[in-house]
């Protein structure tokens, strides 16, 4: 169950406290992560040693809440992502809200190394949007394209975030869920383009080798946070932080 400091909460509330702030006029960067209390956000590789019930409960609502899906490359061919499915988000909610009835995949991939032939493009019910840069072979952004992904160039050897967050914008897509990895999220950080951070703490210890959540360059200055919401659960301890600005 659900639990804020001062008693259960419903998933009316739930909805409430993740939700975007309303009529936004540029790209909201919302980033979710489960994290081990040891620092580890994989256990085998993966992150689904560390979820739970209520931690994935939290993780589907940020896809019911979303205009888009963002995610690095790497993270996505590591958890075997798909295109969204109508059943994974609550069409009710979406339709309140004035959302399409699924939200799109955007893989950021340097070097679009994404198969044509993966799920990720072939069994998605809206384009999944793939954001690259010159630095990919003109043969492999092709291939995408050809195979129903939308591919847009971003930059020249590398993909330049804002500029990707830019192109998300112009589709209408300003509700922007990050589900990771490590160095999208790092990137995100040093461009100063986070304003939430939904962090659940797994009651596990994990130790080994395992990435902390955000690896990359160090931004000018940490940015400051503020924590917006407690929610416990099994253990489990979810956090949600708000940037000062936003």
């Amino acid at each position: 169950m659900l639990l804020p400091h001062d008693g259960e909460i419903d998933d009316t509330e739930l909805e409430r406290l993740y939700d975007y702030p309303p009529e936004l006029d540029r790209p909201w960067v919302q980033v979710n992560f489960v994290s081990s209390p040891d620092g580890a956000v994989t256990v085998g590789g993966k992150s689904q040693g560390l979820s739970g019930p209520a931690d994935k409960k939290v993780f589907m609502l940020g896809r019911t809440l979303a205009d888009v899906v963002l995610v690095g490359a790497g993270t996505a061919a590591i958890e075997g992502y798909e295109g969204v499915k109508a059943g994974e988000v609550r069409a009710a909610a979406r339709a309140r809200l004035g959302l399409s009835p699924v939200p799109p995949i955007a893989v950021v991939t340097r070097r679009a190394t994404i198969d044509p032939e993966a799920p990720l493009i072939t069994d998605a019910a809206v384009p999944t949007i793939v954001l690259t840069c010159l630095a990919a072979s003109e043969e492999r952004r092709t291939a995408l394209a050809d195979a129903g992904a939308d591919v847009v160039v971003t930059g020249d050897a590398d993909v330049d975030l804002p500029v990707a967050l830019a192109e998300l914008d112009k589709r209408g897509l300003r509700r922007v869920s990050c589900e990771g990895g490590p160095h999208l999220f790092g990137g995100l950080i040093e461009a100063g383009l986070v304003d939430q951070l939904c962090l659940t703490v797994s009651p596990v210890l994990a130790g080994g080798d395992a990435s902390r959540i955000a690896v990359g360059p160090p931004p000018v200055a940490p940015r400051e946070l503020e924590l917006a919401s407690v929610l416990t659960d099994d253990g489990f301890l979810m956090l949600r932080y708000r940037s000062r600005r936003s």
